[in-house]
């Protein structure tokens, strides 16, 4: 690993840089003042190569508060509680207790901020470096004794911090920024529901969203270092709760049952026990007694069959016990009971006397129609979304919190005003037999009038399996009408089926996909059109992808048809089948791109959703395969362990079947395949990243920059052609609001700030080469914008051939005529391994097909992983083409 690190410190001397467009070269970057140094830690990230200087300069407004510091003495005191509480929550109330208790003389009349888990802080030393205290909750009977002990660990080191906001320190000092984070949360914490870093409250506003769920608002609040100084960056955010309700009201509204004497079907009863598992419920049979438990699960026969031992008193039905201990009529005894406890010895729980408490987060997957719920009551206008920010800062009042005063914390009331710059959109190519050969859009739009594909594919073979209630003339229509958009935009496609259009029941999807297989082997395209009822799309993709070798496009019935839908669709088509929609125009000019052959990385990895413990997490990576338009992309997936983040399988070495030594792994396969398509090697490599969070940075870097380096000196030695890797991230709460609101100069038509707009000033990176994108036009709501973060950089981009290449390859995504908001490799990689998830889900329950890593020949980089079920392969008819799209 050391020599492996070593040779990614030494890098090959990178080409020199190709010329900018007039624009870039007409001015040059800004120089930075001298690099600072830089941590031992892994690989050093690449320090900020100047500010871009490209565009029309505009102002706008970032959610973000700048937080000025006193010179004070924070001192840090590490916390153990024991016996260690088993929630969270009661580690703050321990510590609130024993702070009630002891403030005035063990403490010192300190204040001190808890982070709820083992740190404390304080303005100014407390009287001691060690001590013991007694705390004591609950009842008299009931009583737990806790015992803390709260040891000095260390002071925060403001001057460390304040090198480094400005630039002459690397190493961002965590532990300060810590300190000083938990201090601005104490408040919050006490008052409202944490969640990660948000904090929700009933009282901000809620909905409900159905399902016996509600939806909260709250804010999210996180320091963060940047070129200004330290800011509080804060957005409005929400998430579901579960509602306080009976029990039996939850039944209805998740479930719509009620009783009525019949028991509960074993589907219901398991759809039950998944929905309350977790959740902490309320007894309400005991008048002035409040007993709280913890769901566990739920009793496989009815309420009426249950018994237990009572003491030596033998065997009780639990409706028995229910009424002669509490006087009380079970009347739900056919519906099965609630436990709590562990199954050996749980205890039983009637749904009718439980209530279910406020403020538990519901933390399982949504259904659609909770997610639109969600989304209804969340999605603001950018002037409204700004205002209930400033709302909510005006609510905390964080210059009058008491805590905040003591440590010497100020924090603005007002959000800051940033330099940004529109950047110009790239003019595009379409096919010369069109009116219009170029198109330059306008905010971020565009159309198909007047134009055709800059190369269409060719489909002779084609038919359509309808496996909705539309009637087969209507089919026969849809399918005509298609066929025909499809050649008027520039492909050529046969106006006939190669065989009859069918119809068949969506219970036997896949005898229908089987035997259009065998009735038109060489089929090109397959339409399909999906059944009413939703629930198959995944299954019908895995059949054709995995299987059968072929290339599908799925229609929704429920769709609103019109000419507009029949033009995406054929965009869809267009590069399923192997055709290019539109190029960058000028190709021969796009810095870092022309000059010399290089290959563009997508990679994401997608996790299984919560609740979800055993699924794989499925990890894509597609890149380029034509140069120098870059326009087309071979996608490859693989499944790894749970919830793990790096790509496993992007290089590997094993042993063919004759013991010989092999290579392997998605980079390998895909550095071949531009091979063969171009029929030279990469010279520049430059790969977008996706999905991974601040903290993972390190890790992600040094093991896939390893792989990347491994797997392009397999190719042949000495081969190491200088690399880019860019992390890009959505989930993020930086929010830019156009300085003023309404304005045609300075928004689009939902309010937003204009695509291209870039900001890679004050809210940035203090050293760092990053910065923030909104590359698309707004639809609804707020836009986000995109951030992107630099990690290594081989091929020393200047901000502004960087900022201008991801602009211009946002409006390159295949299936619209808009530019999205998130570089398309990346976007591709995240609908690859999106439809990989399809793959896994339809595997074999009994997980028989399992591997440990890597690929079938070889081991990953990381060596052994947990075991999980393998991806059937993709088939190769279908993997050299964006299927995926």
């Amino acid at each position: 690993m050391a020599r492996d690190m070593g040779s990614l410190a030494v890098a090959d001397p990178a080409p020199p840089a190709p010329a900018a467009r007039s624009a870039v070269q007409q001015a040059p970057a800004a120089p930075l003042p001298e690099v600072p140094p830089v941590s031992s830690k892994g690989i050093a990230h690449p320090p900020r190569p100047g500010f871009g200087t490209v565009g029309r300069r505009v102002v706008v407004r970032a959610n973000h508060f700048l937080v000025k510091v006193a010179d004070n003495d924070f001192c840090h005191y590490d916390v153990s509680i024991s016996p260690e509480p088993k929630a969270r929550s009661t580690n703050r109330v321990v510590m609130s207790e024993l702070v009630k208790v002891n403030r005035a003389t063990s403490l010192a009349s300190k204040m001190p901020a808890y982070d709820g888990s083992k740190s404390l802080y304080t303005a100014g030393e407390l009287p001691f470096k060690s001590m013991d205290f007694v705390v004591k909750l609950g009842k008299e009977h009931r009583e737990i004794e806790y015992k803390v002990t709260i040891r000095y660990a260390g002071r925060a080191n403001l001057y460390h911090l304040q090198q480094f906001l400005e630039g002459r320190q690397r190493d961002s000092p965590q532990d300060t920024i810590q300190a000083l984070d938990v201090v601005l949360r104490e408040s919050p914490s006490l008052n409202y529901v944490t969640v990660s870093r948000s904090f929700f409250s009933k009282g901000f506003g809620h909905n409900d969203i159905g399902g016996g769920l509600e939806c909260w608002r709250g804010y999210y609040q996180s320091l963060r270092p940047t070129q200004m100084g330290i800011s509080l960056n804060i957005d409005i955010s929400s998430t579901p709760f579960y509602k306080s309700m009976p029990v039996l009201q939850f039944v209805w509204e998740c479930l719509r049952l009620r009783y009525n004497k019949q028991p509960m079907a074993d589907r219901d009863r398991l759809k039950l026990k998944k929905a309350l598992r977790g959740v902490r419920v309320e007894t309400t049979h005991q008048q002035g007694k409040r007993r709280i438990y913890k769901i566990t699960g739920i009793s496989s026969v009815p309420l009426a069959q249950l018994n237990f031992s009572l003491n030596d008193e033998g065997q009780t039905t639990v409706v028995q016990y229910f009424a002669q201990r509490y006087k009380k009529r079970l009347e739900c005894t056919a519906w099965p009971c609630l436990q709590s406890g562990n199954d050996s010895r749980p205890t039983y729980l009637p749904m009718e006397v439980c209530q279910i408490i406020e403020g538990q987060r519901y933390p399982k997957k949504l259904s659609p129609q909770q997610v639109t719920g969600i989304l209804k009551a969340t999605c603001e206008r950018p002037q409204d979304r700004e205002k209930s920010i400033l709302e909510m800062v005006g609510h905390n009042n964080y210059s009058a919190d008491r805590l905040v005063q003591v440590f010497g914390i100020h924090v603005a009331n007002q959000m800051v005003n940033v330099q940004a710059r529109v950047l110009p959109p790239p003019m595009l190519k379409y096919h010369e037999s069109g009116r219009e050969r170029t198109c330059a859009p306008r905010v971020g739009q565009w159309n198909m009038i007047n134009k055709k594909m800059v190369n269409g594919g060719n489909v002779q073979n084609w038919t359509c399996l309808n496996f909705s209630n539309m009637p087969t003339n209507v089919v026969m229509d849809l399918c005509d009408d298609l066929a025909r958009m499809c050649n008027n935009i520039g492909m050529v496609f046969n106006q006939a089926p190669v065989t009859e259009i069918r119809s068949a029941s969506p219970n036997h999807i896949e005898a229908a996909l089987r035997d259009v297989h065998v009735r038109a082997p060489d089929l090109k395209l397959l339409i399909v059109i999906l059944p009413d009822v939703a629930g198959h799309y995944g299954k019908i993709k895995r059949l054709c992808e995995t299987e059968l070798g072929i290339v599908s496009q799925c229609i929704n019935p429920k769709s609103r048809i019109n000419i507009q839908y029949f033009e995406n669709v054929a965009l869809k088509i267009n590069v399923k089948v192997g055709g290019r929609n539109t190029v960058l125009d000028g190709a021969n000019v796009i810095p870092f791109l022309t000059d010399v052959p290089t290959i563009i990385f997508g990679a994401d990895v997608t996790h299984p959703a919560a609740g979800e413990d055993s699924s794989a997490s499925i990890a894509a990576v597609v890149a380029s395969m034509d140069w120098p338009q870059v326009a087309t992309y071979k996608a490859l997936v693989s499944a790894q362990a749970h919830r793990q983040e790096i790509i496993q399988d992007l290089f590997w070495t094993g042993k063919d079947e004759k013991g010989n030594p092999t290579n392997g792994g998605m980079i390998r396969e895909l550095l071949m395949s531009f091979y063969k398509k171009t029929g030279t090697k990469p010279k520049r490599i430059i790969f977008y990243r996706d999905g991974v969070s601040d903290g993972q940075f390190s890790d992600v870097l040094l093991h896939e920059m390893i792989a990347i380096r491994k797997a392009c000196a397999s190719m042949e030695q000495g081969y190491l052609p200088p690399v880019t890797f860019v992390v890009v991230q959505k989930r993020h709460h930086t929010r830019l609001f156009p300085e003023v609101h309404g304005s045609r100069e300075l928004t689009d038509k939902s309010g937003n700030i204009l695509p291209g707009t870039v900001v890679d000033t004050k809210i940035c990176h203090p050293s760092e080469f990053d910065f923030y994108l909104c590359s698309h036009a707004g639809i609804k709501g707020t836009s986000r914008p995109t951030h992107y973060h630099v990690l290594f950089d081989e091929n020393r981009f200047s901000p502004d051939a960087l900022q201008m290449l991801t602009n211009s390859l946002c409006y390159t995504y295949a299936r619209c005529t808009r530019s999205v908001s998130i570089v398309p490799p990346a976007y591709y990689a995240h609908l690859a391994a999106f439809r990989a998830r399809y793959y896994d889900e339809q595997g074999s329950s009994d997980g028989a097909s399992v591997v440990s890593g890597g690929a079938a020949a070889g081991v990953g980089e990381g060596g052994a992983a947990p075991a999980f079920r393998r991806l059937p392969q993709i088939n190769d008819k279908v993997k050299e083409v964006m299927f995926f799209c």
